[in-house]
Protein backbone atom coordinates (compact mmCIF):
# COMPACT_ATOMS: atom_id res chain seq x y z
CA UNK A 1 0.00 0.00 0.00
CA UNK A 2 1.18 3.31 -0.94
CA UNK A 3 0.55 6.17 1.18
CA UNK A 4 0.23 9.79 1.23
CA UNK A 5 0.69 12.68 3.67
CA UNK A 6 -2.23 15.06 4.76
CA UNK A 7 -0.83 18.39 3.68
CA UNK A 8 -2.31 19.88 7.21
CA UNK A 9 -1.00 17.39 9.48
CA UNK A 10 1.22 14.21 9.92
CA UNK A 11 -1.15 11.56 9.11
CA UNK A 12 -0.18 9.25 6.35
CA UNK A 13 -3.41 7.97 4.19
CA UNK A 14 -3.35 4.83 2.11
CA UNK A 15 -4.13 5.72 -1.11
CA UNK A 16 -7.11 3.20 -1.35
CA UNK A 17 -9.47 4.25 1.59
CA UNK A 18 -13.00 2.94 1.66
CA UNK A 19 -16.59 4.29 0.99
CA UNK A 20 -19.29 3.04 3.10
CA UNK A 21 -22.38 3.57 -0.07
CA UNK A 22 -22.84 0.15 -0.32
CA UNK A 23 -21.30 -2.21 2.22
CA UNK A 24 -24.38 -2.70 3.99
CA UNK A 25 -25.70 -5.03 1.39
CA UNK A 26 -23.61 -7.65 3.36
CA UNK A 27 -24.38 -9.40 6.64
CA UNK A 28 -22.94 -7.49 9.76
CA UNK A 29 -20.20 -10.28 9.93
CA UNK A 30 -19.47 -10.03 6.38
CA UNK A 31 -18.79 -6.05 6.86
CA UNK A 32 -17.01 -7.11 10.10
CA UNK A 33 -14.51 -9.25 8.26
CA UNK A 34 -14.05 -7.03 5.44
CA UNK A 35 -13.26 -4.00 7.45
CA UNK A 36 -10.79 -5.77 9.44
CA UNK A 37 -9.33 -7.46 6.48
CA UNK A 38 -8.77 -3.93 4.37
CA UNK A 39 -6.45 -3.01 7.54
CA UNK A 40 -4.72 -5.96 7.36
CA UNK A 41 -3.81 -5.08 4.07
CA UNK A 42 -2.60 -1.25 4.72
CA UNK A 43 -6.31 0.31 4.01
CA UNK A 44 -6.32 2.82 7.35
CA UNK A 45 -8.83 5.65 5.86
CA UNK A 46 -12.67 5.00 6.18
CA UNK A 47 -15.46 7.06 5.11
CA UNK A 48 -19.05 6.93 7.00
CA UNK A 49 -21.75 8.48 4.63
CA UNK A 50 -23.26 5.36 4.69
CA UNK A 51 -26.62 4.34 2.45
CA UNK A 52 -27.59 2.73 6.11
CA UNK A 53 -26.95 2.67 9.97
CA UNK A 54 -26.16 -1.26 9.65
CA UNK A 55 -22.74 -0.91 8.97
CA UNK A 56 -21.38 1.42 12.09
CA UNK A 57 -21.71 -1.36 15.00
CA UNK A 58 -19.34 -3.53 12.71
CA UNK A 59 -16.80 -0.66 12.17
CA UNK A 60 -17.02 -0.19 15.64
CA UNK A 61 -16.32 -4.27 16.50
CA UNK A 62 -13.61 -4.69 13.99
CA UNK A 63 -11.70 -1.19 14.34
CA UNK A 64 -11.89 0.07 17.57
CA UNK A 65 -9.11 -2.24 18.69
CA UNK A 66 -6.96 -0.26 16.04
CA UNK A 67 -8.52 2.92 16.69
CA UNK A 68 -5.16 4.38 16.64
CA UNK A 69 -4.15 3.44 13.55
CA UNK A 70 -6.99 4.06 11.15
CA UNK A 71 -9.24 7.43 10.17
CA UNK A 72 -12.61 8.38 10.01
CA UNK A 73 -14.35 10.75 8.16
CA UNK A 74 -17.71 11.36 9.77
CA UNK A 75 -20.42 13.65 8.43
CA UNK A 76 -22.53 16.57 10.15
CA UNK A 77 -25.46 16.81 8.49
CA UNK A 78 -26.13 12.66 7.30
CA UNK A 79 -28.19 11.41 10.19
CA UNK A 80 -29.38 7.40 10.65
CA UNK A 81 -32.53 7.93 12.77
CA UNK A 82 -34.68 6.29 10.57
CA UNK A 83 -32.16 3.50 10.11
CA UNK A 84 -31.57 5.09 6.63
CA UNK A 85 -29.33 7.64 5.37
CA UNK A 86 -31.01 11.50 6.08
CA UNK A 87 -29.76 14.72 5.54
CA UNK A 88 -30.18 17.66 7.83
CA UNK A 89 -28.81 21.05 9.10
CA UNK A 90 -31.15 20.71 11.97
CA UNK A 91 -28.03 21.20 14.74
CA UNK A 92 -29.77 19.80 17.51
CA UNK A 93 -30.38 16.32 15.13
CA UNK A 94 -26.95 17.05 14.06
CA UNK A 95 -25.71 16.57 17.31
CA UNK A 96 -27.68 13.54 18.23
CA UNK A 97 -26.59 11.86 15.19
CA UNK A 98 -23.10 12.13 15.36
CA UNK A 99 -22.85 11.59 19.31
CA UNK A 100 -25.04 8.17 17.99
CA UNK A 101 -22.03 7.55 15.01
CA UNK A 102 -19.13 8.14 17.63
CA UNK A 103 -20.85 5.18 19.91
CA UNK A 104 -21.45 3.17 17.45
CA UNK A 105 -18.08 3.21 16.28
CA UNK A 106 -16.89 2.41 19.47
CA UNK A 107 -14.43 6.11 19.49
CA UNK A 108 -14.62 9.32 21.63
CA UNK A 109 -12.77 11.75 18.43
CA UNK A 110 -13.38 12.67 14.96
CA UNK A 111 -10.62 12.39 12.57
CA UNK A 112 -11.79 14.40 10.39
CA UNK A 113 -15.28 16.37 10.78
CA UNK A 114 -17.01 16.63 7.55
CA UNK A 115 -19.45 19.94 6.80
CA UNK A 116 -21.80 17.34 5.18
CA UNK A 117 -22.72 18.02 1.55
CA UNK A 118 -23.45 21.51 0.75
CA UNK A 119 -23.54 21.87 -3.10
CA UNK A 120 -25.84 25.47 -3.01
CA UNK A 121 -24.94 28.98 -1.36
CA UNK A 122 -27.98 28.49 0.06
CA UNK A 123 -27.81 25.39 1.86
CA UNK A 124 -24.08 26.87 3.05
CA UNK A 125 -25.72 30.24 4.38
CA UNK A 126 -28.41 27.44 6.35
CA UNK A 127 -25.23 25.96 7.86
CA UNK A 128 -24.41 28.46 8.73
CA UNK A 129 -27.12 30.40 10.53
CA UNK A 130 -27.90 26.94 12.14
CA UNK A 131 -24.47 27.20 13.83
CA UNK A 132 -23.37 23.81 12.53
CA UNK A 133 -19.62 25.04 11.88
CA UNK A 134 -19.22 26.89 14.38
CA UNK A 135 -20.02 23.79 16.38
CA UNK A 136 -17.61 21.80 14.87
CA UNK A 137 -14.92 24.57 14.90
CA UNK A 138 -15.16 24.24 18.51
CA UNK A 139 -14.95 20.65 18.63
CA UNK A 140 -11.76 20.82 16.98
CA UNK A 141 -10.40 23.58 19.33
CA UNK A 142 -11.91 20.54 22.05
CA UNK A 143 -9.97 18.24 20.31
CA UNK A 144 -13.09 15.60 19.64
CA UNK A 145 -12.34 17.02 16.03
CA UNK A 146 -8.79 16.84 14.95
CA UNK A 147 -9.37 18.00 11.25
CA UNK A 148 -12.60 19.65 9.43
CA UNK A 149 -13.46 19.08 6.23
CA UNK A 150 -16.26 19.83 3.13
CA UNK A 151 -17.81 17.30 1.38
CA UNK A 152 -19.66 18.88 -2.10
CA UNK A 153 -20.30 18.10 -6.30
CA UNK A 154 -19.82 22.14 -6.85
CA UNK A 155 -16.16 23.45 -8.02
CA UNK A 156 -17.56 26.97 -7.00
CA UNK A 157 -19.18 26.22 -3.29
CA UNK A 158 -15.89 23.97 -2.39
CA UNK A 159 -13.91 27.42 -3.37
CA UNK A 160 -15.97 30.06 -1.48
CA UNK A 161 -15.26 27.25 1.77
CA UNK A 162 -11.65 27.19 0.47
CA UNK A 163 -11.63 30.98 0.94
CA UNK A 164 -12.90 30.27 4.62
CA UNK A 165 -9.60 29.46 5.86
CA UNK A 166 -11.63 26.29 7.48
CA UNK A 167 -11.18 23.34 6.12
CA UNK A 168 -8.02 20.64 5.96
CA UNK A 169 -9.40 18.12 3.77
CA UNK A 170 -12.14 18.13 0.21
CA UNK A 171 -14.20 15.21 -0.21
CA UNK A 172 -14.77 15.44 -4.16
CA UNK A 173 -15.87 13.77 -7.02
CA UNK A 174 -13.47 13.12 -9.31
CA UNK A 175 -13.79 10.68 -12.40
CA UNK A 176 -13.54 11.34 -16.27
CA UNK A 177 -17.05 11.94 -16.99
CA UNK A 178 -17.48 14.59 -14.20
CA UNK A 179 -14.56 16.29 -15.32
CA UNK A 180 -15.28 16.54 -19.32
CA UNK A 181 -18.89 17.10 -18.13
CA UNK A 182 -21.27 14.12 -18.41
CA UNK A 183 -22.89 12.84 -15.75
CA UNK A 184 -25.09 14.19 -12.75
CA UNK A 185 -22.80 15.45 -10.70
CA UNK A 186 -20.49 16.77 -13.75
CA UNK A 187 -21.37 20.36 -12.34
CA UNK A 188 -18.40 23.26 -13.32
CA UNK A 189 -16.15 23.54 -16.82
CA UNK A 190 -13.30 21.68 -17.37
CA UNK A 191 -10.94 24.49 -16.43
CA UNK A 192 -12.96 25.34 -13.90
CA UNK A 193 -12.48 22.16 -11.95
CA UNK A 194 -9.18 21.49 -12.98
CA UNK A 195 -8.30 25.28 -11.37
CA UNK A 196 -10.17 23.58 -7.98
CA UNK A 197 -7.51 20.74 -7.65
CA UNK A 198 -4.61 22.84 -8.79
CA UNK A 199 -5.83 25.06 -5.37
CA UNK A 200 -6.25 22.15 -3.13
CA UNK A 201 -2.73 21.62 -3.65
CA UNK A 202 -1.60 24.79 -3.52
CA UNK A 203 -3.37 25.53 0.06
CA UNK A 204 -2.20 22.32 1.10
CA UNK A 205 -6.06 21.41 1.13
CA UNK A 206 -5.96 16.93 0.67
CA UNK A 207 -8.63 16.04 -1.66
CA UNK A 208 -10.68 12.39 -0.48
CA UNK A 209 -12.52 11.42 -3.67
CA UNK A 210 -16.01 9.89 -3.69
CA UNK A 211 -17.81 8.72 -6.83
CA UNK A 212 -14.36 7.32 -8.65
CA UNK A 213 -16.62 5.09 -11.08
CA UNK A 214 -19.35 7.58 -11.31
CA UNK A 215 -21.42 5.19 -9.77
CA UNK A 216 -21.02 2.39 -11.30
CA UNK A 217 -21.99 4.29 -15.17
CA UNK A 218 -17.91 4.46 -16.69
CA UNK A 219 -16.99 0.52 -16.15
CA UNK A 220 -20.24 -0.43 -18.71
CA UNK A 221 -19.98 0.67 -22.00
CA UNK A 222 -23.84 0.62 -22.16
CA UNK A 223 -24.07 3.50 -19.31
CA UNK A 224 -20.53 5.43 -19.80
CA UNK A 225 -21.36 8.62 -20.89
CA UNK A 226 -18.72 7.97 -23.58
CA UNK A 227 -20.11 4.84 -25.33
CA UNK A 228 -16.87 3.02 -24.03
CA UNK A 229 -16.70 1.52 -20.71
CA UNK A 230 -13.78 2.02 -18.22
CA UNK A 231 -11.56 0.27 -15.69
CA UNK A 232 -11.68 0.26 -12.04
CA UNK A 233 -8.11 0.65 -12.24
CA UNK A 234 -8.24 3.46 -14.78
CA UNK A 235 -10.58 5.55 -13.01
CA UNK A 236 -8.42 5.00 -9.58
CA UNK A 237 -5.30 5.72 -11.85
CA UNK A 238 -7.06 9.26 -13.14
CA UNK A 239 -8.33 10.44 -10.06
CA UNK A 240 -5.05 9.56 -7.69
CA UNK A 241 -2.89 11.73 -10.96
CA UNK A 242 -5.32 15.16 -9.68
CA UNK A 243 -3.40 17.68 -8.03
CA UNK A 244 -3.87 17.73 -4.46
CA UNK A 245 -5.45 14.23 -4.17
CA UNK A 246 -4.82 11.94 -1.04
CA UNK A 247 -6.79 9.22 -1.29
CA UNK A 248 -9.47 7.46 -3.52
CA UNK A 249 -12.58 6.25 -1.60
CA UNK A 250 -14.23 3.58 -3.59
CA UNK A 251 -17.39 2.26 -2.72
CA UNK A 252 -17.46 -2.11 -1.96
CA UNK A 253 -19.85 -4.37 -0.77
CA UNK A 254 -17.67 -7.43 0.68
CA UNK A 255 -14.16 -8.93 0.88
CA UNK A 256 -14.42 -10.01 -2.81
CA UNK A 257 -14.92 -6.25 -3.81
CA UNK A 258 -11.67 -5.34 -1.33
CA UNK A 259 -9.55 -7.82 -2.53
CA UNK A 260 -10.51 -6.77 -6.22
CA UNK A 261 -9.56 -2.86 -5.67
CA UNK A 262 -6.71 -3.47 -4.03
CA UNK A 263 -4.69 -5.55 -6.49
CA UNK A 264 -4.68 -1.56 -7.75
CA UNK A 265 -1.43 -2.10 -5.83
CA UNK A 266 0.22 -3.99 -7.83
CA UNK A 267 -0.80 -3.54 -11.44
CA UNK A 268 1.61 -2.58 -14.18
CA UNK A 269 1.08 0.99 -15.72
CA UNK A 270 -0.53 -0.28 -18.52
CA UNK A 271 -4.06 -1.44 -16.98
CA UNK A 272 -3.65 2.05 -15.41
CA UNK A 273 -3.26 3.90 -18.45
CA UNK A 274 -6.65 5.49 -19.08
CA UNK A 275 -5.23 7.70 -22.06
CA UNK A 276 -7.88 6.31 -23.76
CA UNK A 277 -9.83 9.31 -22.50
CA UNK A 278 -8.65 11.22 -24.49
CA UNK A 279 -10.60 9.60 -27.94
CA UNK A 280 -13.72 11.50 -26.05
CA UNK A 281 -12.45 14.14 -24.20
CA UNK A 282 -14.55 17.74 -25.02
CA UNK A 283 -12.64 19.76 -27.44
CA UNK A 284 -12.16 22.60 -24.67
CA UNK A 285 -9.62 19.36 -22.84
CA UNK A 286 -7.80 19.70 -26.28
CA UNK A 287 -4.45 20.40 -26.02
CA UNK A 288 -4.30 20.80 -21.81
CA UNK A 289 -1.52 17.73 -20.22
CA UNK A 290 -3.35 15.62 -17.63
CA UNK A 291 -0.64 14.55 -16.26
CA UNK A 292 -1.27 10.84 -17.48
CA UNK A 293 2.30 10.29 -18.59
CA UNK A 294 1.32 7.99 -21.48
CA UNK A 295 4.04 9.81 -23.53
CA UNK A 296 6.54 8.27 -21.61
CA UNK A 297 9.08 7.17 -21.62
CA UNK A 298 11.03 10.35 -22.75
CA UNK A 299 14.55 9.23 -24.23
CA UNK A 300 16.37 12.49 -22.17
CA UNK A 301 14.30 11.07 -19.20
CA UNK A 302 11.89 13.91 -18.53
CA UNK A 303 9.06 12.91 -16.50
CA UNK A 304 7.11 14.94 -18.43
CA UNK A 305 3.41 14.97 -16.85
CA UNK A 306 5.21 15.67 -13.20
CA UNK A 307 6.97 18.86 -14.78
CA UNK A 308 3.68 20.13 -16.22
CA UNK A 309 2.00 19.51 -12.78
CA UNK A 310 4.91 21.80 -10.86
CA UNK A 311 4.35 23.95 -13.70
CA UNK A 312 0.38 24.48 -13.43
CA UNK A 313 0.63 24.41 -9.97
CA UNK A 314 3.55 27.11 -9.48
CA UNK A 315 1.29 29.73 -12.02
CA UNK A 316 -1.65 28.80 -9.67
CA UNK A 317 0.29 29.82 -6.33
CA UNK A 318 2.05 27.00 -4.74
CA UNK A 319 5.02 28.46 -3.46
CA UNK A 320 6.68 25.11 -2.98
CA UNK A 321 5.83 23.78 -6.72
CA UNK A 322 9.09 25.78 -7.44
CA UNK A 323 11.21 23.95 -5.08
CA UNK A 324 10.06 20.33 -6.56
CA UNK A 325 10.54 21.76 -10.01
CA UNK A 326 14.23 22.92 -8.87
CA UNK A 327 14.92 19.51 -7.13
CA UNK A 328 13.85 17.20 -9.70
CA UNK A 329 16.58 15.34 -11.33
CA UNK A 330 15.93 15.90 -15.40
CA UNK A 331 14.09 19.27 -15.79
CA UNK A 332 12.29 20.96 -18.86
CA UNK A 333 15.82 22.59 -20.33
CA UNK A 334 16.71 18.42 -21.33
CA UNK A 335 14.50 18.03 -23.64
CA UNK A 336 15.70 16.91 -27.16
CA UNK A 337 13.11 18.25 -29.36
CA UNK A 338 12.42 14.61 -30.86
CA UNK A 339 8.79 14.75 -30.67
CA UNK A 340 7.85 11.16 -28.80
CA UNK A 341 5.59 12.72 -26.56
CA UNK A 342 3.73 14.77 -28.98
CA UNK A 343 3.04 11.84 -31.39
CA UNK A 344 1.94 10.04 -27.64
CA UNK A 345 -0.16 12.39 -26.04
CA UNK A 346 -4.11 11.52 -26.52
CA UNK A 347 -4.79 15.11 -25.74
CA UNK A 348 -2.44 16.34 -28.11
CA UNK A 349 -0.71 18.75 -26.21
CA UNK A 350 2.64 20.46 -27.60
CA UNK A 351 5.03 18.97 -25.08
CA UNK A 352 7.82 20.22 -27.18
CA UNK A 353 6.93 23.54 -26.73
CA UNK A 354 5.79 23.46 -23.80
CA UNK A 355 8.73 21.88 -22.29
CA UNK A 356 10.36 25.76 -23.69
CA UNK A 357 7.47 27.60 -22.03
CA UNK A 358 7.82 25.84 -18.44
CA UNK A 359 11.88 26.24 -19.20
CA UNK A 360 11.63 29.74 -19.40
CA UNK A 361 9.10 29.89 -16.52
CA UNK A 362 11.57 28.63 -14.27
CA UNK A 363 14.42 30.06 -15.08
CA UNK A 364 13.18 33.81 -14.48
Amino acid sequence: MEYRKLPHGNEQISILGIGASSIQNSSEKEIEETVSLAVEKGINFFDMASSEAKPFAPYGRALSGVRGKIYYQIHFGAIYETGTYGWTTNIDTIKRSVDWQLDALKTDYIDFGFIHCIDEESDLAKIEKAGVIKHIEELKKQGTVRHIGLSTHTPSLAEKVLDMGIIDILMFSINPGYDYQHGEYAYGEVDERMKLYRRCESDGVGISVMKAFSGGQLLNEKTSPFGKALTEFQCIQYALDKPGVVTVLPGIRNKEDLLRILTFCDAGQAEKDYSVIGSFAPQDAEGKCVYCNHCQPCPAGLDVGLINKYYDLSKAGDALAKDHYENLAVKADSCIKCGHCNKRCPFHVDQMARMCEIDTYFKK
